[in-house]
């Protein structure tokens, strides 16, 4: 090409295609996520044989998908890398037959853990309530005082199976074999990620794991307000009495039925005309006090929406315990419940871009383990996000595009015996951004 040979060879020495995990480390050093949740497993290993500490297998799990590597065949190569020798403290293996980081076999007995006990091969296994308890402290801990009020979001949704994993069922909504589990975030903080069989009510087990949680954070922050909001799905009288008896407040979707949508004729009816004669979509709002005739124990404040879309009726009902004098009936619906949407978003990332969605092992409590793991990658990226990105372009970026953008950068890596040091691309486009957050998480592990 103009007169120069074009040439290419695998001869360029140590060259990492992930050098920006250099901010990974820096956020777990400014939330101690590793350290912390391996404190949540329980390793009945002789201490003298152990080659790869407890913390140096969960820290190749959560940074590799953080970085994209979803599968455990990745770290076949992987275990050899300096970046991530670099991340873990773990440049040379003890044995001479060893490889510094752990290959597939060793981190797959992770998941093979056994439910009781220990075997002769399985002898770490986590420690579930604590790990629960774990993503509850890391949202309390990263704020500076008690906000006065925190809205937690519920929601349910479907992880799909391909194969005969224990706890397989068909789920007639999804239209396939899937696992049905329950997230709970506070904005954008993951409280909860509760692994659960398809063959069950969506807000089942909801109450249990909402009075965990409202324990936990009351037990830090007594006079903080809890209101929770979620979709028709979660509308249960199990759970709203028990919020009712523990001074939480509530916001959930109502399915609607006959007699909720002739208690809006007249507003839909309202509705239709005026979107007829505009030729645009209106809406039309109500108070009602509803009660029905056996599941719910009182009646309750529900505002309804009467829209007409084109030549369609599109009725929808809340119910709440939020009084009118607070939240008046258009401004509960528009501006408060249908923020509910973030949460979805948010799922969407844990499962998508951070492999929440890679369930395929043979067992239930294993497939609970890689929902874990994936929700440690979201915690770590989110923080990243929250803490390094703050006020940058790059500061309400998903964590695909925070991946591509500051994580997967080309460098040499040379390792000397003073240093290891990540020589990177000059023309990187996000150099700015990176320093910031580089400066900004170092700043916070302090």
């Amino acid at each position: 090409f103009e007169r120069r040979r074009v040439v290419a060879a695998f001869d360029g020495g140590t060259v990492s295609s992930d050098a920006g995990a250099l901010l990974l480390g820096r956020t777990d050093a400014a939330i101690g996520l590793i350290d912390r949740l391996g404190g949540c497993f329980i390793d009945e290993r002789d201490p003298d044989l152990i080659e790869h500490t407890v913390r140096t297998l969960i820290g190749q799990r959560v940074f590799g998908m953080a970085l994209g590597y979803e599968d455990l065949n990745d770290h076949e190569s992987l275990r050899h890398d300096p970046v991530f020798g670099a991340l873990l403290g773990k440049l040379r293996a003890r044995r001479s037959d060893c490889a510094p980081l752990a290959g597939k076999s060793t981190l797959n007995r992770l998941e093979l853990h056994a439910a009781e006990g220990c075997s002769r091969y399985h002898k770490i296994r986590p420690d579930g309530p604590a790990i629960e308890r774990l993503w509850v402290e890391l949202f309390l801990d990263a704020q500076r005082e008690p906000p006065c009020e925190i809205i937690l979001d519920l929601d349910a949704t479907d992880d799909p199976l391909h194969g005969h994993q224990e706890g397989r069922f068909f789920h007639g909504y999804y239209d396939g074999y899937c696992y049905l589990p329950l997230y709970i975030f506070a904005g954008e903080h993951l409280l909860c990620a509760k692994l659960r069989r398809s063959n069950i009510d969506g807000a089942a087990g909801a109450r249990e794991e909402i009075e965990r949680i409202v324990g936990q954070i009351r037990a830090r922050w007594p006079d903080t307000r809890v209101i929770l909001r979620a979709d028709s799905g979660f509308c249960r009288e199990e759970l709203m009495h028990w919020c009712e008896e523990n001074r939480v407040d509530y916001l959930f979707g109502l399915a609607r039925n006959t007699r909720l949508v002739r208690a809006i004729g007249a507003e839909l009816h309202a509705a239709a005309l005026e979107s007829r004669a505009l030729g645009r979509p209106a809406r039309r709002f109500k108070e009602l006090v509803y009660r029905t005739r056996k599941s719910w124990c009182r009646p309750r404040r529900v505002v309804a929406k009467a829209e007409q879309t084109g030549d369609k009726a599109n009725p929808r009902f809340i119910v709440t315990s939020l009084s009118a004098h607070e939240w008046p009936a258009r401004e509960l619906y528009e501006d408060l419940y249908c923020a509910r949407g973030e949460c979805e978003n948010r799922i969407k990332e844990a499962q998508l871009d951070l492999f929440a969605d890679r369930l395929s092992t043979a067992t239930f409590r294993a497939n609970q383990l890689r929902l874990w793991l994936a929700s440690a990658a979201y915690v770590l990226m989110h923080a990243l996000r929250r803490i390094g990105l703050a006020g940058t372009r790059l500061a309400r970026a998903c964590a695909n595009t925070i991946r591509l953008k500051l994580l997967k950068i080309g460098a040499v890596v040379t390792v000397s015996v003073r240093r290891v040091k990540l020589a990177m691309s000059e023309a990187c486009p996000y150099q700015r951004e990176f320093i910031t957050a580089f400066h900004n998480l170092s700043a916070a592990a302090r």
